[in-house]
């Protein structure tokens, strides 16, 4: 996968090498981890976009609402080693995230099971935020965003993926799709509320956090945003 290329889907014969480290240990047991695996990697520019913003920094990462932990195989098949640690409140998602790395034998990676809604865990450097603002509580969003803006050591940001509430089209598809997720089992929760570009902006701003947005549509019809809020490599520790 392109490192220097912000909207990088992986190559299919990379995301199904990373997709079989998600197989059942029996021939006959469930893969719907491997195909999702496998789908997502190929098609969603997430990780390549991540991997772009993260691409010169070495400050361990953080990576809340891991998921099955794909950022940490993306990093790697970057070639980008910096420490990765990855928390998330789902169980089952947590134990095959273990089990991949495992299987992958990626180093310097941990996962283990928080819930964020009980506060987030220590950590100075990077911080993501993939898909995981819109799934809960407006109180909660401010909470977790300033947890995390408190994260960040000089040169180091917080880097978000999100949809944004603009009312229009994409929008309306993000919304109806996370509520099938959550409707199938996928997510253990549907979306609460979606951001404000403006309101963000701000936030990051009255922080002294330089921010960047970038449209993450890719060939998705979803309204999916890259956001980089930076901690100024020369502000005070």
């Amino acid at each position: 996968m392109p490192a220097t290329d912000a909207a990088a889907t992986m190559p299919s014969a990379e995301a199904a090498a990373i997709a079989r480290a998600f197989l059942p240990a029996r021939r006959l047991g469930n893969r719907t981890a491997y195909y999702y695996v496998r789908g997502k990697l190929a098609s969603d520019p997430l990780y390549g976009g991540i991997c772009h913003a993260l691409r010169t920094s070495r400050a361990p990462l953080l990576d809340l609402g891991c998921g099955l932990g794909l950022l940490a195989h993306a990093l790697r098949q970057a070639g980008l080693d910096l420490p990765y640690r990855g928390v998330d409140n789902d169980a089952r998602k947590i134990a095959l995230a273990r089990t991949a790395a495992g299987r992958r034998e990626l180093r310097d990676v941990s996962f283990d099971l928080v819930d964020l809604a009980a506060g987030a865990p220590a950590h100075q450097g990077n911080v993501a935020l993939l898909d995981v603002l819109q799934f809960i509580s407006p109180q909660a969003q401010d909470q977790l965003l300033d947890a995390a803006i408190a994260m960040l050591t000089p040169g180091a940001c917080l880097v978000l993926r999100t949809g944004l509430e603009d009312g229009g089209w994409r929008a309306r598809v993000t919304r109806s799709v996370d509520n099938l997720s959550r409707w199938a089992g996928w997510m253990n929760a549907g979306p609460r509320r979606y951001p404000d570009a403006a309101e963000l902006r701000a936030r990051f701003a009255a922080a002294g956090l330089h921010s960047e947005f970038s449209p993450l549509f890719g060939r998705t019809p979803f309204n999916n945003w890259r956001i980089v809020a930076t901690r100024p490599a020369n502000a005070a520790a």
